[in-house]
């Protein structure tokens, strides 16, 4: 696993949002960051975990977060504008989203995939990852070194048998980045990049693969120095690339 030494002050004065803060990979991005100075905006559909995840952060770090519950699954377009008003008046300056938050849904064949979680999982994988990115780009564009990462899969790279709407959201996703990445390329200092994370030790990963032993997973902290390395200064060269967790090796 890549190994990055961050100083404890990495972020200092930055701000970034997290989708699916409440749990999982989201949960521990959120902690690392604020442990590494950033203050952080934490979004969930699950207020009590939201607020758990805050209360443990508000602890250590007095002001460093605060969070906005939000289920993609119903939220309108004047919800994201609500949001990113928020931010701005809040923040005043954008840093960083990591688009962590997803649903898995079934592992079915295409001929009987479900009509409405298929709607379902490309509203909250897709359509909310769009509104998002979309609303608080001007935010964004105030940084003068902020990120934007899309958490995908491999499922998302080559495509792969039962893995139906899941698998076409994170292929969407991928263009979403590659989209992105060129239209800001020379005309922002926003980075935009994907990460594959790979298999972890995760509540979606126990559900997509019940029989596997969680423990021979990684941790989603063993994931830190990836996400902490991707929003430093020394990743600025990255942009519009697809990653790997299990490979990722930037450093000479």
């Amino acid at each position: 696993m890549f190994c990055y030494d961050a100083p404890s002050d990495l972020l200092s004065g930055k701000t970034i949002l997290v989708t699916g803060a409440s749990d999982g990979i989201g949960k521990v991005c959120a902690s690392t960051f604020a442990d590494h100075g950033a203050t952080v905006i934490l979004l969930g559909r699950s207020q009590e975990k939201l607020e758990a995840v805050y209360d443990n952060i508000e602890r250590q770090h007095p002001d460093k977060a605060f969070l906005h519950p939000m289920d993609f699954s119903t939220a309108k377009i004047d919800d994201y504008k609500a949001l990113a008003e928020s931010v701005a008046q809040r923040v005043g300056t954008l840093d960083g989203i990591i688009h962590n938050a997803a649903l898995l849904g079934p592992r079915t064949p295409i001929e009987f995939y479900p009509t409405e979680d298929w709607h379902q999982i490309m509203q909250v994988n897709v359509n909310a990852v769009f509104y998002l990115t979309k609303e608080l780009l001007p935010t964004l564009s105030k940084s003068d070194d902020a990120r934007v990462l899309f958490v995908s899969s491999s499922v998302g790279r080559v495509g792969r048998a039962y893995w139906g709407a899941y698998a076409v959201s994170k292929f969407a996703i991928e263009g979403l980045m590659q989209t992105l990445a060129a239209e800001l390329a020379n005309t922002t200092n926003i980075r935009v990049n994907s990460l594959n994370p790979g298999g972890v030790r995760t509540a979606m990963r126990q559900t997509a693969y019940p029989a596997e032993n969680p423990e021979l997973q990684p941790t989603p902290e063993s994931l830190m120095p990836i996400y902490l390395y991707l929003l430093s200064r020394e990743a600025k060269s990255l942009h519009g690339q697809a990653l790997n967790a299990k490979e990722f090796n930037p450093l000479p």
